[in-house]
């Protein structure tokens, strides 16, 4: 990467960092300069706004790292209700990226974000389908492959696990990481009935 990439690439991340423990609104840009340590100049060559930084975090940073710990391994996996369940798993107790008390940064901006500003709704809208397209795949395949014995409709299917997901991650900030364990004990039991 360039130097220039280089700088981008750190002005999203720590943007992620602030965002995700402030909130898109109440994080700025002066916030993010000080933290970053660029100068105006150089944030405003890497973004022309906020929101087009914004955007940026989300197609760079958000999407990539999605792919890889909640699309990859259902492409992948042999077993789509395990599948499911183990990204579900590995979603909720990553306590190196995610904090319990401030939930899931791709829940939160949809929140935060989506009634507010049609460009943000557009690109989160995309994350969240990419996601269950992922899941209703998986399922597809299981299908295909006699793997399930219910009879089940794979799209409102992935609707439950990713409304559960967001639920229980936003539950989580007020009763803690416990309410996870409650949430995947629930969800292991709904996708055994598949």
């Amino acid at each position: 990467m360039s130097k220039a990439a280089d700088t981008r690439m750190m002005i999203l991340q720590k943007s992620f960092e602030l965002i995700y423990r402030k909130g898109y609104q109440s994080t700025s840009i002066d916030e993010i300069i000080a933290t970053t340590q660029v100068t105006k100049g150089a944030f405003y060559y890497h973004f022309k706004t906020k929101d087009d930084m914004g955007l940026s975090l989300i197609t760079e940073v958000l999407y990539p790292g999605m792919y890889n710990v909640m699309i990859k391994p259902l492409e992948e996996g042999k077993n789509p209700a395990k599948d499911i369940y183990n990204v579900m798993e590995n979603l909720l107790n990553d306590f190196v990226f995610f904090n319990p008390d401030y939930g899931c940064p791709a829940i939160n901006l949809i929140e935060e974000m989506s009634p507010m500003n049609p460009v943000f709704k557009k690109a989160l809208s995309k994350l969240v389908k990419q996601w269950q397209n992922a899941i209703v795949a998986a399922l597809n395949k299981g299908k295909e492959a006699h793997i399930f014995t219910g009879t089940f409709v794979p799209e409102e299917v992935a609707m439950v696990v990713i409304s559960g997901y967001g639920g229980v991650r936003n539950i989580g900030k007020a009763l803690g990481k416990s309410s996870y364990k409650t949430y995947l004990k629930g969800l292991k039991t709904y996708l055994n009935k598949l």
